[in-house]
């Protein structure tokens, strides 16, 4: 796909990952599309492209609420008159044993809203976000792509029994989608992050992310950029459907 003047939607686009991509995607001349629950974040990420001169469109929503997102690509339709495609990014943590064990008696577990908190944003916000946005190419004849942010937590991860369960039925989706959507024109891809320098990731105890970084082959956490990169090449490669890429620098969980 040439990028040039494409409306491409980013979930979770106010900063992190999801406005990385946007950078990514802009640079090439697309019109990013952010997503995010605050209207003040958004208006700092919008003036943070305007100064790489992208221009970018903004709307707050619930990436979880079912009528939010209809409404949401439904503007989006009515502003943009097409829709080029779909970053599924918004993604939220939180993490837990399902089981906390101490001196042989069990202290905690995780609870159900830890473990639906992080379903309803983490998979139900791909699944209601990825649908809008089909139905809206669909009706303006865009063909594109959706691409999903899996993660390698999708084989499983110790304390992360929410969000693993999430991703790998992220990655399921995008299988799914790509063998029901490409007879009209939209691809479907994932890419599946390891570790990456993200803010949340930054704020940890040095000891901690050198504890991360040593047990990656290539001793580094991975940059945002580097996931742009990925993400610009996937929306530019019309034959890559229907795979999840995992980016994770060697590492295997």
């Amino acid at each position: 796909m040439n990028l040039k003047d494409k409306r491409i939607a980013i979930t979770g686009a106010a900063r992190g990952l999801g406005l990385a991509i946007a950078k990514g995607l802009g640079a090439k001349g697309a019109y990013p599309l952010l997503i995010d629950l605050s209207l003040d974040d958004l208006e700092h990420a919008r003036s943070e492209l305007a100064a790489m001169d992208i221009a970018a469109g903004i709307y707050p929503a619930n990436v979880a609420d079912e009528k939010q997102v209809d409404e949401l690509f439904a503007n989006i339709l009515a502003d943009h008159g097409c829709l080029h495609g779909l970053v599924n990014n918004a993604g939220i943590l939180r993490d837990g044993l399902l089981l906390k064990v101490k001196d042989g008696e069990i202290i905690d577990r995780m609870s159900l809203a830890q473990w639906q908190a992080v379903i309803d944003v983490n998979l139900t916000g791909v699944f209601l976000c990825g649908r809008a946005a089909a139905e809206q190419m669909l009706r303006s004849q865009s063909e594109g792509l959706i691409l999903n942010i899996s993660s390698i937590s999708k084989a499983g991860n110790r304390g992360q029994s929410n969000y693993s369960a999430a991703k790998a039925g992220v990655a399921a989706l995008t299988v799914t989608w790509a063998g029901e959507l490409a007879r009209y024109g939209i691809r479907c891809a994932g890419i599946a992050p390891g570790f990456i320098s993200t803010d949340m990731v930054a704020s940890m105890k040095p000891e901690a992310l050198e504890k991360m970084a040593s047990g990656i082959p290539l001793k580094r956490l991975g940059k945002v950029e580097e996931i742009a990169h990925t993400a610009v090449y996937l929306f530019e490669n019309d034959y890559y459907n229907g795979r999840t890429l995992e980016l994770d620098g060697g590492l295997r969980i």
